[in-house]
């Protein structure tokens, strides 16, 4: 484009300001659009939801977003399981969990009581086909492997042991039991399945539930065990070194996940006490183990709340202090040197949430982090439309990490009030190329009662471009 030509389009923006959207995303663009370099607008402009959601057929319907233009499909609805009709389906309870295959062709989803179902995806034409529930008996959510596009891991449910299973062959394989590792509790159960980018390292959480979780366990295919008492501080397992920690902090356990690289562990603290030890008057909210050695680092108490999310040798996070969306970027290994990922933020008019997924993520953690937000005071009466005073509100946007500039691309409205319980809120997952982010959404409670006071969820994906 001539400098002359791109002077009078960008005069035409500022004249009319009610541009419509395709006018304003005329500009030149790359020669493909997709990850890590999207066409998607990435303008501050507040967008208000249309007066009523986008008419939503059957599972496998496609619609386009009134306002941002990306292609939804409809994964779920409630005939999905014939046996339990007007169930309601959500994706993973954190937006850390990969939920996507290697290759974007198949992906699963939750049902509201906990059970896994398995669907066939067409990256082309977002085609949408349920294969039926996972033959697993686990507990929580698996994780799909990094490096190959068949293979789901998962801790079973009698005990906790490590399992892989195969979606080509139905086949389970037993990888490894921590009880031969070390003694357990009756009560306690592995927990919070994560897995490194290459499967060499496995790890869980274990302990009797989330909140009193206290044990941190890493299985390495060619080391063996090794494992992170947080509430005695001692570290133990057949390599590495052992001993006590030398930071004075013990507490129980909320959440944990090994990043992509598998050499460290971020470990979320929960709120309740230890037994017999009184709690710091400020204490940190996570703590980073880098799992070679005996170091265990605070992160915070600033800046290191809201959901997070791992790269290879990095950390994401919100700082959750003057602007929902002032993302940190920080590396593991030096965790009190973050750098701001949007540098110049809009005034905020009100608080909201969001949660962070980065599966897609790059060796060198350049690739764009993706994300939900939503807003707590969304009201939750059918088809009334959430409040927007901002951009990227109840909106689904990916956010650059390389810092080399703060864009944030915007992709569709959520259309979730986030008002049906915890499982009606927008978390999504992205696809591991890039492509795709699943999340959940009550649509504006337009998909039918569950059964009792509050509405149903389902399933939707995003195309990212």
């Amino acid at each position: 484009m001539t400098s002359k030509a791109a002077l009078i389009l960008a005069t035409a923006f500022v004249l009319s300001p009610h541009t419509t959207v395709a006018a304003q995303v005329s500009r030149p663009v790359a020669k493909t659009c997709g990850p890590p370099n999207y066409c998607a607008r990435t303008d501050e402009r507040v967008e208000p939801y249309p007066k009523t959601p986008p008419a939503i057929g059957a599972a496998g319907s496609t619609i386009s977003d009134p306002i941002f233009g990306s292609r939804i499909v409809r994964a779920t609805d409630a005939k999905t399981d014939a046996k339990r009709r007007s169930e309601s389906y959500t994706t993973p309870s954190s937006a850390e969990q990969n939920s996507w295959n290697t290759d974007s062709k198949n992906f699963y989803v939750r049902s509201i009581d906990g059970g896994l179902e398995l669907f066939d995806f067409n990256p082309s034409t977002m085609a949408v086909h349920p294969m039926g529930s996972l033959n697993v008996s686990w507990i929580g959510e698996p994780q799909f492997s990094y490096s190959q596009p068949n293979i789901l891991y998962g801790i079973t449910r009698d005990r906790p042991m490590f399992q892989q299973y195969d979606i080509t062959t139905n086949r389970t394989i037993n990888v490894q039991d921590a009880s031969k590792c070390l003694k357990l509790n009756s009560s306690d159960a592995g927990h919070a399945i994560s897995v490194s980018a290459d499967d060499q390292r496995l790890a869980m959480v274990l302990g009797p539930e989330q909140d009193t979780n206290y044990l941190i366990y890493i299985y390495d295919r060619a080391r063996g065990c090794r494992w992170y008492n947080a509430q005695t501080g001692e570290i133990g397992g057949q390599w590495g070194a052992k001993g006590i920690v030398s930071i004075p902090e013990r507490f129980l356990i909320h959440d944990a996940r090994i990043n992509k690289s598998g050499r460290f562990v971020e470990i979320i603290r929960s709120g309740a006490p230890v037994r017999g030890i009184a709690s710091p008057p400020n204490p940190a909210p996570a703590f980073i183990w880098n799992v070679d050695t005996m170091e265990v680092t605070p992160c915070g108490p600033k800046g290191c709340k809201g959901h997070h999310a791992l790269g290879y040798s990095h950390l994401l996070n919100p700082s959750e202090q003057e602007h929902p969306m002032d993302l940190w970027i920080r590396p593991l290994n030096q965790l009190d040197a973050p750098s701001p990922l949007i540098k110049q933020l809009p005034p905020v008019q009100g608080w909201y949430d969001l949660h962070i997924s980065w599966n897609n993520v790059d060796a060198n953690d350049s690739n764009p982090a993706c994300l939900s937000t939503y807003r707590r005071d969304n009201p939750n009466s059918p088809a009334t439309s959430p409040e927007v005073l901002g951009p990227w509100e109840n909106e689904i946007v990916c956010v650059e990490t390389d810092r080399m500039d703060s864009k944030v691309w915007r992709f569709a409205h959520t259309y979730s009030t986030a008002q049906n319980g915890f499982w009606s809120s927008p978390r999504g997952n992205v696809s591991q190329d890039g492509r795709f982010y699943m999340f959940t959404s009550d649509w504006q409670d337009q998909l039918g009662a569950n059964g009792n006071s509050s509405y149903r969820t389902d399933v939707f994906i995003v195309e990212l471009k």
